[in-house]
């Protein structure tokens, strides 16, 4: 039967061995690698958003009767600055803003996916070096060239 001390030293070690295999598992460079990538994705979402706001947008909205997307909604219930109430709308304009972003960003992953594909793929097709001799071979090549030298 454990004893009363010795429960009170395994709990006491719970938490340090915790943070020390915690600590071991963000030391891993899988980690380091997907925080960079959670970085670098964030940023590009910002690069993106940008694109479809500021490039994309205006020129459809433009040929399509000079329609700002970001602005289109369905108003639920107006304003009312005398009761102090906000605008109740639903937004779709920003909802298509926001569709045609997640395309965009679909179609560069697409894109980097296809190319790594495309790079294992010409990996793969490249001829491999034939292996050479195990050392037991070489070491019984080196006998057959001394044998074959030696004089008879």
């Amino acid at each position: 039967m454990i004893e009363p001390l010795q429960k009170l030293s395994t709990a006491a070690e719970g938490p340090v061995t915790m943070l020390r295999e915690f600590r071991e598992f963000i030391a891993r460079g899988n980690v380091i690698d997907l925080a960079v990538g959670v970085i670098i994705g964030a940023a590009f979402g910002k690069i993106v958003t940008s694109l479809v706001d500021q490039i994309v947008m205006p020129p459809i909205g433009f040929f399509l009767g000079k329609v700002d997307f970001a602005q289109l909604k369905i108003v639920l219930q107006p304003a009312d600055p005398t009761r102090k109430l906000a605008e109740v709308a639903i937004g779709y304009g920003a909802f298509f803003n926001t569709i045609i972003q997640f395309l965009v960003v679909a179609f560069v992953v697409f894109l980097m996916i296809k190319l790594m594909n495309g790079v294992r793929r010409q990996a793969a097709k490249e001829p491999t070096p034939p292996p050479g001799p195990t050392p037991s071979e070489a070491l019984l090549g080196e006998i057959r060239d001394l044998l074959k030298a030696r004089p008879e």
